[in-house]
């Protein structure tokens, strides 16, 4: 692990593969850290590409920055992490949450974005509904800690066949959410609530870009990668089977198989 101090803040941050590979920047979604792309880590560096994973603030071994962290100050931090390691410019991609901080990436620092990887994940502004709700969440995880929210949530993180059938996989998101800092968590979630709709930006991004969703996702179904992909014509849209939420972590020899070939294909080849 290093880590770097900008923007403000301290990012915990750590880069795999050659140095010379096409840079790939990874962002986990809430409430994880970089640990969530390890199966990704390895497979990318193994084919070649500079892969960059850090924890967002407040978020694994960043330490916390203020109430209210919203989506744009995420995707700042990152251009200035790109800029301490004297990268350009990257192949940007995140899950979840990650993936509308790769969104916010595309239309603040476009110059940064060489291609990008949205992994379910959903572009409208949140609705008054889902703003209460982040915000209510927010409050009571600064009360009462993240052990209640994440059994409450696994399930919907992972398909439910899932925690039983990968209890491995299970153990391990569980304890990403278990120890993420209460704080860092509601920060992101009250910043997150106020995210702009992203559709409108979309149809500029000339960019290539993939999407990967579980074919089980609770939280961000195909039908919102769907969404995307009317907004984005040339984007490529992969669904993953016996995958929920996080399908990186539940399917990672197919998820992994769909983002080479797409990097092989439009990015390092092109």
């Amino acid at each position: 692990m290093d880590t770097a101090s900008l923007n403000g803040t301290v990012l915990a941050y750590d880069v795999a593969g050659p140095d010379d590979g096409t840079p790939v920047l990874l962002i986990h979604g809430h409430p994880f850290n970089r640990t969530l792309w390890e199966p990704q880590v390895a497979a990318l560096a193994a084919a070649g590409y500079r892969v960059v994973t850090p924890d967002l603030r407040g978020y694994g071994q960043s330490p916390v920055s203020g109430d209210v962290v919203y989506l744009s100050d995420f995707a700042d931090d990152l251009a200035a992490l790109l800029d301490h390691l004297g990268i350009p410019k990257a192949v940007v991609g995140g899950v979840s949450m990650g993936g509308q901080i790769t969104m916010e990436m595309q239309a603040r620092h476009p110059d940064r974005v060489a291609a990008m990887v949205l992994s379910d994940s959903s572009a409208p502004a949140e609705t008054p509904d889902g703003k209460l709700f982040r915000n209510r969440l927010a409050d009571r995880l600064l009360a009462e800690g993240m052990a209640g929210y994440a059994d409450e949530v696994i399930d919907k993180m992972l398909a439910a066949y899932n925690v039983t059938a990968l209890p491995d996989v299970a153990d391990r998101v569980l304890t990403m959410m278990r120890t993420t800092d209460p704080r860092g968590a509601a920060a992101a979630l009250r910043g997150r609530a106020e995210r702009p709709d992203y559709r409108p930006g979309l149809a500029a991004v000339d960019v290539p870009v993939l999407l990967l969703v579980g074919a089980d996702d609770a939280y961000t179904p195909p039908a919102d990668a769907e969404e995307i992909r009317r907004h984005v014509p040339h984007a490529q849209l992969a669904v993953i089977d016996q995958a929920g939420h996080l399908p990186g972590a539940e399917q990672p020899a197919a998820f992994n198989r769909h983002l080479i070939d797409f990097l092989d294909r439009e990015v390092a080849g092109g």
